[in-house]
Order: C-alpha cells, then sequence, then structure tokens
C-alpha cells in the first residue's frame, strides 16, 4: 500500500542513547488504560516545543489525544490541535479512500472501480487488508514530503493496546512471509524497513506500577524484540504515587490510627497512601528487573480534570529526559 521505495537493511533492537526525538516516528502503546494516550499527547508537545512539527495518529480508536490538548476529535483528516501538533484518527474506509485516490489519481475512476459491489466483496476477504491500510496510512504521514521536506519533523503513533498493537505492527512481516511478489509485496518491504530503522523509528512502552499492567508490559517488550524488532526507545512508568513517610513517620502513624477523630481517620488514609505507594515501589523494582530500558517516571497526579494542564505537567517531566 501507498507509495513503494527499496527497504533499508540497518536493523536494530534497541535505540538507547539516542535523542528519541529525533526520528521520524515514535511508537507509542502499552496495556489499555495505563495512560499512552497521555504519554503520547505529552511527547508531541515536547517535540512542539522544540519547534517540530507534529502528527499524532490514533489508529480506528475513540480520539482521546485531540480533546487531551484542549481541541476537537480530528477524524480522519489531519487537523490542527494546538500550535506545532495535528492530530488525525485513522480507520480503514478512508485508508482504503486516500490509498485508492493515490493510485488512480481521479475520484470518478476511484469510485468506478473501489465502490464496485463485487470489488467490495474482494476486499473484505483479503487477511490483515484493514489492518495494512491503516499502518501504511501512518507510515506514508512519517515518511510523505511536501516541496521537497518533510511534511512532519514527527509523528507520534497513539498505537492500540498490547496484543492489538502486536497484532497490528507484524502486518508487514506477515505479508512479506506469505506473498510472493507484486504491490502488495513492495509496500510491505518499505513499510518493515521503516519499523525497524533505528534511525527513523523507536517504541516506547507505557506501564503503570500495579500487577496486571506491569506483567503485560514484560511480556509486550518480549514480543516487540523477538517477534517485531522494532528498535525500543523508553520505558514510561506512569502514575507513580510518591513514597511520602519516613520510616519513623510510619511508626507515628500507626500509633495514631486508632485516635478520636478526626486524627485517627487521617493516620489511617495516610497509611492506605503509603502502602500504596510501597506496592507501586516493589511492581517498579519487577519492571525494571525485566525490561533493560532507561525508564521515565510519569507521577501520579491529582486533578479534577483529565486535560491540557495535566499533559502540560507530564511533558514537563518528559522533557527532562529526552
Amino acid at each position: 500500500m501507498w507509495t513503494s521505495r527499496p527497504p533499508d537493511d540497518s536493523l536494530s533492537s534497541s535505540v538507547a542513547g539516542s535523542a528519541l526525538l529525533d526520528r521520524r516516528l515514535l511508537i507509542v502503546t502499552g496495556k489499555g488504560g495505563v495512560g499512552k494516550s497521555t504519554v503520547a499527547a505529552a511527547l508531541a508537545l515536547v517535540a512542539a516545543r522544540r519547534g517540530k512539527r507534529v502528527l499524532v495518529a490514533e489508529v480506528n480508536a475513540q480520539e482521546r489525544v485531540a480533546p487531551l490538548l484542549g481541541a476537537p476529535p480530528a477524524g480522519p483528516v489531519a487537523r490542527p490541535a494546538v500550535p506545532g501538533i495535528s492530530t488525525v484518527n485513522v480507520d480503514p474506509h478512508h485508508a482504503l479512500e486516500e490509498y485508492g485516490l493515490m493510485v488512480l489519481k481521479y475520484r470518478t475512476l476511484y469510485q468506478a472501480v473501489f465502490e464496485n459491489r463485487l470489488v467490495k466483496f474482494f476486499l473484505r476477504v483479503i487477511p490483515s487488508l484493514p489492518e495494512t491500510l491503516m499502518l501504511g496510512k501512518v507510515l506514508h504521514e512519517a515518511r510523505a514530503q511536501e516541496g521537497g521536506s518533510p511534511r512532519w519533523d514527527l509523528v507520534v503513533m497513539d498505537a492500540p493496546a498490547t496484543g492489538h498493537a502486536v497484532q497490528l505492527l507484524r502486518v508487514p512481516a506477515a505479508l512479506l512471509d506469505t506473498v510472493p511478489g507484486g504491490p502488495m509485496r513492495r509496500d510491505a518491504e518499505w513499510m518493515q524497513a521503516l519499523l525497524t530503522d533505528p534511525e527513523r523509528t523507536a517504541l516506547s512502552l507505557v506501564a503503570m506500577p500495579e500487577e496486571m499492567p506491569v506483567s503485560e508490559t514484560i511480556d509486550l517488550d518480549a514480543q516487540v524484540r523477538q517477534v517485531l524488532g522494532i528498535p525500543r526507545g523508553l520505558l514510561f512508568l506512569n502514575a507513580m504515587p510518591d513514597g511520602r513517610f519516613s520510616p519513623p513517620e510510619r511508626e507515628r502513624l500507626e500509633g495514631l490510627q486508632h485516635a478520636p477523630p478526626p486524627l485517627g481517620p487521617a493516620a489511617r488514609a495516610a497509611l492506605l497512601q503509603a502502602e500504596r505507594a510501597e506496592q507501586a515501589e516493589r511492581h517498579a523494582a519487577h519492571l525494571s528487573a525485566a525490561v533493560d530500558l532507561p525508564t521515565v517516571t510519569l507521577p501520579l497526579l491529582a486533578v479534577d480534570r483529565w486535560g491540557r494542564e495535566a499533559v502540560e505537567r507530564i511533558a514537563d517531566v518528559v522533557e527532562e529526559r529526552v
């Protein structure tokens, strides 16, 4: 799909030690609910602060990035969200239309071919076609040129969660294993070359310091290394609670927890927070021991509404590390 070019032979399993934002494509994924859209939006904000033109691409999802930045959902056409950042939500129908128009040049010809009942039936039975079209659209944006210059300095892909992300990102390699030749194989070659190029691409993982997200992140990291072969970027450990109390303070709180209100209830609430922070530290240590990536720890923020202000605060932390 999209415009073909020869594959790049430079492959790597890690991009440690290099500036993450120097790449053309950043892929962000993790277990659902761990804050990967927040991390994608924060990375885009940091890049925009440095003067880059950024596109954040979501994939057939309920849009979150544009609303997080205080903008309306973009839909299938890239639209500016804030200065320096545009967003798009890639879906298979519009990706097919854009690809068809790119190939056939004229809408009337596209409609005659792709809106034909028999052609539409044929397209529905092609394995992994929706995934190929959506991934091809995102990767095309990462290397698109306008007037001899890149259309975007950086494309941030807010990828689907874990298993769905692996299935999507595995498509080019699967096509190379099964398609003997022709346009689809050529498209799979340039897509796989871009995904596995450490100079242009990095995949970062997002986790939370809880048992299930940590376990799933460890499994996902193994699949990125062993199945996908995409260069890895950073590990973002999101919503890390503060360890506010020293051992002597913890001991004093334990002695106060049975005191009459308001002291007793306040002490019990503080002990509950301390226990949560200790559990988070244990999960974070387990994750650090299992995943050999530089880690950016993001704070647990107590905010009434999760929006632009909160994302800016997360971006401030991210900016110190990328």
